[in-house]
C-alpha cells in the first residue's frame, strides 16, 4: 500500500458518498412529508373547530360556504392520512396539489379584500401567494416515487 488513491478506493468513495446522499434525501423527503402532513391536517381540524373564522374568507360568489368549508376541510384530512401511508402517498398529493389550487380564490380574496382582516398583516397576505407555490412544489417533490437503486439492493430507497 503507498497511500494514493486506487481506482477501487475511489468507486467505494463514491459509493460510500451516494449512500449518504441518498440517506440524506431519505430524510429531507421525510422533514418534507412531516410537514405536508401537519400543514394539513392541522388545517383539516380548523375547517372544522373554527368553521366561522373560515367562512369568513370564502368569496362572496362561492355558494354554501359553512358546506365548502366542510368539504374543503375534509379533503384536507384525507390528504394528510394519504400522504402518510405509502400506498396512497402519490394520490394523495395530487389531490392536496389539487386541493391547494382550488383555495387560491380565498387567498386571493382575502388579498383583495383585506381591510376586513386588519388582524391579519397586509404582508402576510402578500406573501401567502409564493408560499402557496412553494407549498405545491413540497407536495410534489415529497409525495413523487422514491428512486430505486439496483447497486443498494431491490429495496433501497433514494
Amino acid at each position: 500500500m503507498n497511500g494514493r488513491a486506487s481506482p477501487s478506493n475511489l468507486d467505494e468513495g463514491a459509493h460510500c458518498g451516494m449512500i449518504n446522499l441518498r440517506r440524506n434525501s431519505f430524510a429531507a423527503r421525510r422533514i418534507g412529508l412531516g410537514f405536508v402532513f401537519l400543514w394539513f391536517f392541522v388545517g383539516g381540524i380548523a375547517h372544522f373547530a373554527f368553521t366561522q373564522v373560515e367562512m369568513q374568507i370564502v368569496p362572496p360568489w362561492i355558494p354554501f360556504p359553512r358546506e365548502v368549508v366542510w368539504i374543503s376541510g375534509a379533503f384536507e384530512l384525507l390528504g394528510a392520512i394519504g400522504v402518510a401511508w405509502r400506498p396512497t402517498r402519490r394520490v394523495a398529493g395530487w389531490g392536496l396539489i389539487a386541493l391547494t389550487l382550488a383555495v387560491t380564490p380565498a387567498n386571493i380574496y382575502m388579498l383583495q379584500q383585506h381591510a376586513q382582516w386588519p388582524s391579519v398583516p397586509y404582508w402576510a397576505l402578500v406573501l401567502r401567494l409564493p408560499l402557496q407555490v412553494a407549498l405545491i412544489a413540497l407536495i410534489a417533490w415529497s409525495t413523487a416515487p422514491a428512486a430505486r437503486s439496483t447497486e443498494a439492493g431491490p429495496g433501497a430507497i433514494a
